[in-house]
């Protein structure tokens, strides 16, 4: 194989985990909108859901433990 092939390939196995995650979760499948420019618009709106529920995972330790300093300054 090249190095660009080689290359492609690690790419493509990054991306192929979040596709599937995309689909089952995201409902990535299901398009209730006709057209071209919908399917597009779908895929975008897809992928923003997806990237919120990645940054709000990280978040839930960081407002936990700020939940849990400002009830303990108030009792």
């Amino acid at each position: 194989m090249t190095p660009t092939i080689k290359r492609e390939l690690r790419c493509r196995s990054a991306i192929e985990p979040m596709v599937g995650h995309m689909k089952a979760d995201g409902e990535l499948g299901r398009n209730h909108l006709l057209g071209v420019a919908s399917d597009a618009m779908n895929a975008l709106l897809v992928a923003a859901g997806h990237n919120l529920r990645l940054i709000l995972n990280r978040l839930k330790p960081f407002v936990a433990w700020l939940m849990a300093a400002l009830m303990g300054s108030f009792v």
